[in-house]
């Protein structure tokens, strides 16, 4: 069996990949430093407040010991609560970022028994021939299609490893892809409970042990408001990334699955053509000489099979179409809904926070806390969706190399059965040789003899030069045959034995020069057209019996389509991971900046006061 060529994938797509997430860690390290910073000189300039003090000190006493004196009094820093949380979830996302199986198309892929090492643009033999690679599956090693791009671990089989290949009707297959993108899940779900907690705490916090809001830092207030800009500017780019990208792999997937259903139709649409000139073989009649009935009786056979694979390879192919469409459709409904909300949220966020609408704030975190626990699931669904779609590509690429019959890609595009295509080849050039001899024999046994007025109705007068014979393109075992000299071939016959026909009377006896009626020129080039068209589909029937239309179908996505769909999910998946990350931030520096603004106009207030 051939080896599965390929290709490990681009040094310079992993770096870029990890240069990505490194520069978002580094992100989150100065964030914490700053804030840490900001954090540190707030509290250095409440010691210096509470020295200035001394004028309200008296009529402030009371709000310093709300707290009850038999109850220990929790007061953290909430401020410092919420940036360890930042911290902490940033630096889960990333990693789950970095762990998910996120992988190029162009991927070291193989068969069992088969090789590997070589590059992927090779040039290999085209014409490999599906009935050699069905002897080679069944004495050698079978093909699976995509082996290590999905050897994955199969929560359904106790986390052993898949080794099935690409099916995407096989549950095991399904639910090794899935767990791929179990840690956007994780972090979905420690998301939603840490930060729920967290709220929980701050809020018992504030309703037990009460505070006077003083203490205010104008190098924290600026950070905070600066890191509040920064955060909602990501949120607002990742989300036109997101709605851009999304709007690009919807157009790339749905032009291929046209690509697919009109390759599909394509080659219905020529059965069914072979299959209506089969049938006009059958009333072919050239002076009153039809086709043998054994040969009839073969092309009513053969015609049932035609329709039959015609009607299965277009419903199947566009009903598994339909189902995909479905499938992407509503991936782009939730990607849109999840852009057009996550921007709103952040621009109102924004505009609420610095205009200090704390009730406003905090019910949009509320909001954007069950939000983006959403949006990290979104992305471990479209993680999903990548892999299904980088599998296909690659598996595409497998089969084109290894053509074999009834695989998993059949769910895609089916081969037509190779028995049925076979008999149909062999049916074809079976009317066709015997269309010719027919039209053949009239031309040595009638138009070109001088028959006497006796031999009624063979006799019409016909007179005048010899027609010539029409080329057999076959011989009588169905190979190839080349045209002798002084024969007309099948493209052309029709044209020239126009110059043989004579004007005939009302009796139909030709009165001018010639070697057939009208009529009898009617038939025969009934009968050349059939023959011609039988003979013109030969090269489709090759390429069907062996599946070139579907390895040609394949290669083209592959070449043509797989890049795009590559490019763009891999923007939705980093406009996302954006997205989430950013609103993740923003509602942290939502309450740290509302916290800071508040105790900036009570300070001033204060000492204003």
């Amino acid at each position: 069996m051939q080896k599965i060529i390929s290709s490990p994938p681009s040094r310079n797509k992993v770096t870029s990949n990890h240069n990505f997430f490194a520069s978002h860690t580094t992100l989150s390290l100065s964030l914490s430093l700053s804030s840490l910073f900001s954090l540190c000189v707030s509290l250095q300039n409440q010691n210096k407040l509470r020295r200035n003090r001394n004028k309200k000190r008296k009529k402030h006493t009371n709000l310093t010991q709300n707290c009850n004196p038999s109850m220990p009094c929790f007061t953290p820093h909430h401020s410092l609560l919420l940036l360890l949380l930042s911290i902490f979830f940033f630096s889960l996302s990333v990693t789950a970022a970095r762990t998910s199986s996120f992988h190029s198309l162009r991927i070291q892929d193989g068969i069992e028994g088969g090789g590997e090492g070589e590059h992927y643009h090779e040039v290999l033999p085209w014409k490999t021939r599906r009935s050699m690679a069905e002897e080679e599956a069944t004495s050698n090693a079978s093909l699976i299609l995509a082996q290590k791009r999905t050897t994955r671990k199969d929560p359904l089989d106790n986390f052993n490893r898949y080794t099935g290949g690409w099916n995407i009707s096989n549950r095991h297959y399904i639910a090794s892809v899935v767990f791929t993108a179990v840690p956007f899940f994780v972090v979905a779900a420690v998301w939603f409970v840490v930060f729920g907690l967290s709220l929980s705490l701050i809020c018992l916090c504030y309703c037990c042990c009460p505070r006077e809001p003083y203490g205010y830092s104008r190098l924290a207030y600026a950070l905070s408001l600066i890191f509040l800009i920064l955060f909602t500017l990501a949120a607002i780019v990742g989300c036109v990334l997101l709605y851009t990208a999304q709007g690009k792999f919807h157009g790339s997937t749905t032009s291929t699955l046209k690509y697919v259903v009109s390759q599909a139709d394509f080659t219905a649409e020529n059965l069914r053509n072979v299959s209506h000139y089969l049938d006009a073989a059958q009333k072919i009649g050239v002076d009153a000489v039809f086709l043998p009935g054994d040969v009839q009786k073969n092309i009513d056979e053969v015609q049932t099979k035609i329709n039959s694979s015609a009607a299965e390879l277009s419903s199947k192919t566009k009903e598994n179409s339909e189902t995909i469409k479905d499938v992407i459709d509503a991936m782009r409904l939730a990607l849109v809904i999840v852009a057009a909300v996550m921007l709103f949220l952040a621009f109102l966020g924004f505009l609420f926070s610095i205009f200090g609408l704390q009730g406003l704030v905090y019910f949009l975190v509320i909001v954007g806390w069950i939000l983006v626990a959403g949006t990290f699931i979104l992305c471990g669904v479209f993680l999903f969706l990548h892999n299904v779609v980088a599998d296909t590509c690659v598996a595409m690429d497998g089969w084109v190399q290894n053509p074999t019959a009834h695989t998993a890609l059949d769910e895609i595009l089916p081969c037509v059965d190779n028995a049925t295509a076979q008999e149909t080849l062999l049916r074809t050039r079976d009317v066709t040789h015997q269309l010719v001899n027919l039209v053949d024999n009239i031309v040595s046994n009638v138009t070109n003899r001088n028959l006497p007025p006796a031999a009624v109705p063979l006799y019409y007068n016909q007179s005048g030069p010899l027609m010539p014979r029409l080329c057999n393109p076959f011989n009588s075992d169905l190979t190839n045959r080349s045209c002798a000299d002084g024969e007309v071939s099948l493209d052309n016959a029709a044209e020239v034995w126009k110059n043989y026909t004579c004007e005939v009377s009302s009796s139909g006896i030709c009165k001018t020069p010639g070697r057939m009626t009208p009529t009898i020129y009617g038939q025969m080039e009934a009968a050349v057209n059939v023959s011609y068209g039988l003979y013109h589909y030969g090269p489709f029937l090759v390429d069907l019996q062996d599946c070139t239309f579907v390895r040609k179908t394949f290669t083209d996505i592959s070449n043509d389509h797989c890049p795009g769909l590559q490019r763009n999910s891999q923007l939705i998946y980093i406009g996302l991971v954006l997205v989430s990350a950013a609103v993740m931030l923003s509602l942290i520096f939502w309450v740290i900046y509302a916290r800071e603004r508040r105790h900036r106009v009570y300070t001033k207030q204060f000492i204003e006061g």
